[in-house]
């Protein structure tokens, strides 16, 4: 939910392909690491020299542009999170979470600009890194190079669609709240609503042109700043005393608050499209830079949202933070209603990213005459089953859980912490080798999110389910 993807910066930097400028598949002479001469080449090409942007960003933009993705509907499921950590050990876990992802981003973006010396291209997007590291790393990795190219495309197809599955509950959750108070005893189940929302979900994803789905971002976005404030009036409204709540929980839900925090703050699909269009890109890390000030804001506004909404609501914090608002109340049902509008507008902008990157990997294997048919009942297909993935699973907050252990943990933690081990394994990994340490440390962490948090998960969305 973090993860309010810019679109217009994705398709148009991410997928390098998008705007025909460098090849998809990336075409590296093969080079030895070790070779004393590839370090001249690594200190003569600037990538940075070489960009070609026809309006790229400033500082300022590119801090607001990160800041926005980064700040989705994803903080209002922090007071659920700090329900399986307490406060003092949400607090902290926030900032400790915050400080490892930021890290792991930073991974990212510095792998992504040395390796495109080595590749001698000016800028890389996330699939494309990763061919290029496995390209010019270790020999015994370098046939795997396009291999594992395809599968981080699809590793963030699947998870962006996961996030429209999360989506799709949120928007039952909502709406579902609205009629059963109006309307009691209705009849209407989650599925019902789940296939009520099909036919505008089908119709708006045929929409190809991203032009006609950008001005629904903004729109969306001053929608969710407006929600965020009348959540903010009823959480600050009668507040409850600090020390209502416990500090700490039980030990075995820490996973579903890693997944959790993970998931709302996590932007990785975005990082290196900003990155890529800045007039500065060199501003980009360091310090302060637009990076760890962007987050510092990030995990500042998630630790309060978080903080506040548990002490307010404590363990009958819902996934999202509206749910927990009273229907009966003008304001609170402006904000239900603000919220279903903008999650609606968000799906569909999230939805074009997988339906690129499939689309992408696919019609090289259809023919020319069909390819629209194709691509339409590709789009029709994926986005029922992020409908039926949504009818299926039981609860907002579990599924958030989930998703972030499953997806988030290996795109945002795991892969960048590997390709920063592969590309300077034969490069020299610090004194004492202090960056395999490292690497291995955050790639141990990564693991344990996904194993133990998709384990938690489970267990919660089949205990829900039961009941």
């Amino acid at each position: 939910m973090a993860n309010s993807y810019n679109m217009k910066e994705f398709s148009s930097t991410a997928v390098i392909t998008g705007n025909g400028i460098y090849p998809s598949t990336i075409s590296i002479n093969t080079i030895n690491p070790k070779n004393k001469d590839n370090d001249v080449e690594l200190n003569t090409y600037d990538p940075f020299q070489n960009r070609k942007l026809e309006h790229p960003n400033s500082d300022v933009r590119s801090f607001a542009n990160l800041l926005k993705s980064s700040l989705g509907s994803g903080i209002l499921a922090m007071p659920a999170a700090f329900k399986n950590a307490g406060t003092i050990v949400g607090i902290f876990g926030t900032i400790i979470l915050g400080y490892i992802c930021t890290h792991c981003v930073y991974l990212l973006v510095k792998t992504s600009q040395d390796v495109s010396r080595v590749a001698k291209v000016p800028s890389l997007g996330y699939a494309e890194t990763v061919e290029a590291v496995f390209a010019t790393g270790p020999q015994t990795l370098r046939k795997f190079s396009r291999a594992s190219r395809i599968f981080i495309d699809w590793a963030m197809a699947f998870t962006i669609l996961g996030a429209c599955a999360v989506y799709v509950i949120l928007l039952v959750e909502s709406v579902q709240q609205i009629v059963d108070y109006f309307y009691a005893d209705n009849g209407i189940n989650e599925t019902m609503y789940c296939l009520m929302f099909l036919v505008p979900i089908l119709i708006f994803t045929q929409i190809e042109n991203l032009k006609y789905l950008a001005p629904f971002s903004g729109f969306a976005n001053i929608l969710l700043v407006l929600t965020f404030l009348i959540c903010l009036y009823y959480i600050c409204n009668e507040f409850p005393d600090l020390d209502s709540r416990p500090t700490s929980v039980n030990i075995g839900n820490l996973p579903l608050f890693i997944g959790t925090v993970i998931f709302a703050m996590e932007g990785i699909g975005v990082v290196l499209p900003v990155e890529n269009t800045m007039a500065k890109p060199q501003h980009f890390l360091g310090c302060p830079g637009v990076l760890n000030l962007t987050m510092s804001v990030v995990v500042l506004l998630y630790m309060i949202m978080g903080f506040l909404g548990y002490v307010k609501y404590g363990d009958q914090a819902m996934g999202s933070i509206t749910l927990n608002l009273d229907t009966g109340e003008i304001p609170a049902l402006i904000a239900k209603i603000f919220i279903i509008l903008a999650i609606f507008f968000t799906y569909t902008l999230q939805f074009y990213v997988p339906m690129e990157i499939v689309w992408r990997n696919t019609k090289d294997h259809v023919a020319q005459k069909y390819h629209n048919i194709t691509e339409a009942v590709m789009r029709a297909v994926f986005a029922a089953l992020t409908v039926v993935a949504a009818a299926t699973l039981p609860s907002l907050e579990q599924v958030i859980g989930l998703e972030g252990a499953f997806f988030y943990s290996f795109l945002g933690l795991i892969a960048p912490s590997i390709l920063d081990l592969i590309f300077k394994w034969e490069r020299g990994l610090g004194r004492n080798n202090w960056i395999l340490f490292k690497d291995l440390f955050l790639i141990f962490f990564g693991c344990f999110v996904l194993v133990a948090g998709v384990t938690q998960s489970i267990r919660e969305i089949i205990r829900t389910s039961s009941q």
